[in-house]
């Protein structure tokens, strides 16, 4: 069985003192949940005291995206090496960094290899745009999409990565997907694709989350779907007590 995950991506919120007293809190609220990763990624000035403050507690600690450089030019932007240590987990290609910082999918493959390169453990964001899941284009752009993000890649190093299905349409919207979409798509399309690309018995190593509107109200139903592995969760994560009720939900899902 694919152990759940519950990844919290705090975006660009808290300041370093905030930060310590929202993942102390969490530490607290989700000790001993030891059957589902408990993952927070705050901003990069964040990771070093959110570090410490949950260091050997089993709660992990992740990046927001990176750089696929190893160093150079690149004035704002940190490497896979300056996260060693740091971090676990480093998210790429999230909807907003395509969106905002012209990400794209040769640059998310990038990043990938540097992460894998230096020991991290990519969390790769695939979705669609609200014009193209009402155009019916979900399933051919979704897929290419996570073909492009894992070309050049082993079956070997497929599996030990996470998919995260976010459609752009649900995310901060309140709008989230209803479970059997999600499942839908993370399985007819985002695990199909990695079976076309790398075989079936990758696939289902592979774990692939749900993101976009995810909360402590709608979280069981989705984790009760088959192919979908925990949430890549946005708003609910910055409060410790809907963190950790999701977290707690779904380790019920999965006993």
């Amino acid at each position: 069985m694919r152990k759940p995950m519950m990844a919290g991506n705090w975006k660009m919120n808290k300041t370093v003192v905030e930060a310590v007293g929202l993942a102390q809190a969490i530490r607290d609220s989700v000790a001993g949940v030891e059957s589902v990763d408990r993952v927070i990624c705050p901003a990069f000035v964040c990771l070093p005291a959110v570090q410490q403050a949950v260091q050997g507690s089993g709660v992990a600690v992740g990046a927001q995206t990176m750089h696929w450089a190893e160093s150079g030019a690149y004035t704002g932007e940190v490497s896979a090496g300056m996260l060693q240590g740091l971090v676990e987990y480093v998210i790429i290609g999230h909807s907003e960094r395509r969106q905002y910082f012209a990400e794209t999918d040769e640059t998310v493959n990038k990043k990938v290899h540097a992460a894998l390169a230096a020991g991290l453990i990519p969390i790769v964001c695939v979705g669609e745009s609200p014009a193209q899941n009402e155009a019916g284009e979900t399933h051919r752009f979704v897929g290419g999409q996570v073909k492009a993000a894992l070309a050049g890649l082993s079956g070997a190093q497929v599996q030990g990565l996470i998919i995260a299905y976010e459609p752009i349409w649900a995310i901060g919207t309140g709008r989230a997907a209803t479970a059997q979409q999600a499942q839908e798509i993370c399985g007819g399309t985002v695990r199909a694709a990695v079976a076309e690309a790398f075989g079936g018995a990758v696939a289902q190593a592979t774990r692939i989350l749900y993101g976009g509107s995810t909360n402590a109200k709608n979280i069981g139903e989705i984790m009760q779907q088959p192919d979908i592995d925990g949430a890549l969760i946005g708003g609910a994560s910055l409060q410790p007590d809907s963190y950790a009720a999701m977290v707690k939900t779904t380790a019920e899902v999965y006993r």
